[in-house]
């Protein structure tokens, strides 16, 4: 059950105190004026792809598309380094998520919020978790309308999080910051079906907006042989 914001506003109206204390916090979490402030770090493999060698808050950006292997592992991977640093993040709408993967990628499990099966109100649980995280990560259910994806473009940057979406299948109508694609994805480690997997190589492109309308390449291992992400050299 979701509570709507008239109901918050009337609610916090009849709780005088509620509204000291969450203009306190409010204060004691406002961000500083110095430009690091107004960025999330991210692994060093990933920092050449972003044009600030971070995420930016407030900012969009879309990983993978239709059939892309990896995409949920790189976003994640972008998760990461902000989580390990004290960051607050919330993944919506995966409920296959691997708990041992995910801490293998670097990322504080015990500051991950997960809402796995937010059903149709999906939209609705991101825009609510948006409010209160640093960084929110989710997976659309089914094709956004475009309306329903700006407000959440909107709602990032009103609340200056960072809304990371792996579109997948459902697609995402609203043009990002960032757009993240994943090409020549392949497994090594099994010959002619013996052998354990060892690692995953992928080529990622950047492209965006603003100063990232020239794209970025590069190939990573993700995962590398310790489940983490790391370069594997630039990519032609």
């Amino acid at each position: 059950m979701f509570v709507t914001e008239p109901d918050r506003r009337r609610s916090l109206r009849r709780d005088p105190a509620s509204v000291a204390a969450l203009a306190a916090l409010a204060e004691r979490t406002r961000p500083v004026a110095a430009s690091r402030t107004r960025l999330l770090p991210v692994a060093a493999p990933l920092a050449g792809l972003l044009p600030d060698g971070a995420l930016r808050r407030g900012t969009t950006l879309t990983v993978g598309g239709p059939g892309d292997d990896g995409a949920l592992s790189l976003a994640l991977a972008l998760v990461a380094a902000a989580s390990a640093t004290g960051s607050w993040c919330a993944l919506v709408g995966h409920p296959g998520l691997g708990a041992v993967a995910a801490g293998d990628l670097g990322i504080d499990l015990g500051r991950l919020a997960l809402l796995p099966r937010p059903g149709p109100a999906w939209a609705e649980a991101t825009a609510t978790v948006l409010e209160g995280v640093d960084l929110v990560l989710v997976c659309p259910p089914f094709p956004p309308r475009h309306a329903m994806a700006r407000r959440l473009v909107a709602r990032a940057r009103e609340r200056r999080a960072v809304l990371v979406v792996v579109p997948g299948r459902a697609g995402w109508p609203e043009p990002p910051d960032l757009q993240l694609r994943i090409d020549d994805a392949a497994w090594e480690g099994v010959d002619a079906g013996e052998g354990h997997l060892r690692r995953r190589g992928m080529t990622v492109t950047v492209a965006g907006r603003r100063s990232a309308a020239r794209p970025v390449r590069r190939r990573l291992w993700l995962p590398d042989p310790e489940g983490a992400v790391s370069d594997a050299g630039a990519a032609g």
